[in-house]
C-alpha cells in the first residue's frame, strides 16, 4: 500500500521488510514504524497509511452481501476493491469512499450521485452500475468488474497507437458517449485513466464522478466559474467554468485523448496545470500529422475539428462525429470535418482575415489577393496592346 500511494520506493520498502524480519524475535515492529524510523515517510504520511490499511480491513469485514478479494487501486476520492457478490456468485468491483470524507455531506452526495447517474445508463461500452449503499459508516458503490487494463497503462509505457487501433477504440467511446448524451448526461472527465479495455478488446468508459445531467440547472449555477476536469484533456469552456456546458465538451476531451493515442503525447504540455489550461484556451493546436507524419490527412482533420477552441466549430454531436469516424474506417473522406473547415474559412473571409485554403479540387482566395491578380492581368494586357501597335506600325513602313 505504501508503494501504491508512492510514499516510498521499492528498495526502501525492501530494506524495512528485511529489518522487520531481523527484529521479529526480540523487538518486533510494523512496516509503518520502520519507515517512520528510517525517515522514509513523515508522521502524517504514516498516519494516513495506517488509516488506509484500517479502511482496507474494514472493507473486508463490513460490506454486506460481498466478499472482498483484494485491492484493485486507489485515488484521491476512492479506494476500489475486487469482490465476490455472494447472491449471484459473480466478480464485481467495489468503490469505497475514504473515511476522511465520510463526515462531509457534499462528498457523500457526490459519491452516491455517481452511482445513480451510472445506473441510468445501459451500454456495452460503459461500466455498469450495480448497487450503492452504506453499512456502519462505510459508503460503497458496486459496479461491473472489468478484467483488463486502462488506456493510460498503454500510453504511460510510450505506446503510439496505429490509426486502425485508435479508430476502433475511439468509435466505441463515441458510441458510449452518444448513449450518455441521449440520456441527457455529459461525462466531463473523458481521459485515458477512465477508459478500460478488457481482455476481448471491448472498451469500457468508467468513472461518472464528474458527470452531470444537462437539465440540472441548479448544479450548473452552483458550479459557475469552477473548472471541473483533468488539465491535459479539459475543454476550454470547462476551464472558464461556463454554465451551459454540453456534449461538445466531451467531444473535445475525446479529441484530446485521440490526439494522445496517435501522437504519443498530450496536446498541450507545460510545467504547471494552470499553464496547460491557459494553452487549451489560447495556444493553437499543433496538427497531429505534424507530429506523426505517417497519419493520414483525414484523421488529423477530424481531431482538429474535435479540438476546436470554439465549440461552435466542433462537431455538433457524437452522431455527427461518428459519421466521419466510420467514413475514415471505411477508407472514405471525413466530409463533416471538411465542411467545418470550409465554414471556418468563410467566416474568416467575412471578418477580413487573409486566408488561403488548398483542397484537392480548388483554391479559395481573399478579395485582396484576387484584386492583385486583376491588376497584374490588366498591366500584362496593356503591355501586349502596346507591342501590338508597334508591330502594326512596323508592318506599315514602306
Amino acid at each position: 500500500m505504501a508503494l501504491e500511494q508512492r510514499l516510498c520506493t521499492e528498495s526502501e520498502l525492501q530494506r524495512c521488510q528485511e529489518e522487520q524480519r531481523n527484529r521479529a524475535a526480540e523487538n518486533p515492529a510494523t512496516l509503518e514504524e520502520l519507515m517512520l524510523e528510517y525517515g522514509f515517510v513523515t508522521k502524517t504520511q504514516a498516519e494516513r497509511l495506517d488509516a488506509s490499511i484500517e479502511e482496507s480491513r474494514e472493507a473486508h469485514r463490513r460490506i454486506p452481501g460481498y466478499k472482498v478479494l483484494g485491492k484493485l487501486g486507489s485515488g484521491a476520492m476512492a479506494v476500489v476493491y475486487k469482490a465476490r457478490q455472494l447472491s449471484l456468485d459473480r466478480t464485481v468491483a467495489v468503490k469505497i469512499l475514504p473515511r476522511r470524507y465520510t463526515e462531509k455531506a457534499d462528498y457523500i452526495e457526490r459519491f452516491f450521485k455517481e452511482g445513480r447517474l451510472a445506473a441510468k445508463l445501459n451500454h456495452n461500452n460503459i461500466v455498469q452500475a450495480i448497487d450503492v449503499g452504506e453499512a456502519g459508516g462505510l459508503y460503497y458503490f458496486v459496479m461491473e468488474y472489468v478484467e483488463g487494463r486502462t488506456l493510460y497503462d498503454d500510453l504511460s509505457k510510450g505506446k503510439v497507437f496505429s490509426e486502425k487501433e485508435a479508430l476502433e477504440i475511439v468509435i466505441q467511446l463515441a458510441n458510449a458517449l452518444a448513449h450518455a448524451h441521449a440520456h441527457g448526461m455529459i461525462h466531463r472527465d473523458v481521459k485515458p485513466k477512465n477508459i478500460m479495455i478488457n481482455t476481448e478488446q471491448v472498451v469500457k468508459l468508467a468513472d461518472m464522478g464528474l458527470a452531470r445531467m444537462t437539465s440540472d440547472v441548479e448544479a450548473a449555477k452552483s458550479e459557475k466559474g469552477k473548472a471541473f476536469g483533468t488539465p491535459y484533456y479539459i475543454a476550454p469552456e470547462q476551464i472558464r467554468g461556463d454554465v451551459n456546458i454540453d456534449g461538445r465538451a466531451d467531444i473535445y476531451s475525446l479529441g484530446a485523448t485521440f490526439y494522445h493515442m496517435v501522437t504519443g503525447r498530450v496536446p498541450f504540455e507545460a510545467s504547471s496545470p494552470s499553464e496547460v489550461m491557459r494553452m487549451h484556451l489560447k495556444e493553437p493546436l499543433t496538427p497531429p500529422d505534424h507530429i506523426n507524419i505517417s497519419l493520414t490527412a483525414g484523421i488529423s482533420e477530424v481531431i482538429e475539428v474535435m479540438m476546436a477552441k470554439r465549440r461552435s466549430d466542433r462537431y455538433n454531436s457524437m452522431e455527427e462525429l461518428l459519421i466521419d469516424l466510420n467514413a475514415i474506417q471505411e477508407g472514405r473522406a471525413p466530409l463533416q470535418a471538411r465542411q467545418k473547415f470550409n465554414i471556418e474559412t468563410l467566416e474568416q473571409l467575412e471578418e477580413g482575415r487573409a486566408v488561403e485554403v488548398d483542397t484537392a479540387e480548388e483554391k479559395v482566395y481573399t478579395e485582396e489577393t484576387i484584386t492583385r491578380y486583376r491588376i497584374g492581368l490588366l498591366v500584362l494586357m496593356a503591355i501586349i496592346a502596346v507591342m501590338l501597335v508597334f508591330f502594326i506600325m512596323y508592318l506599315a513602313l514602306p
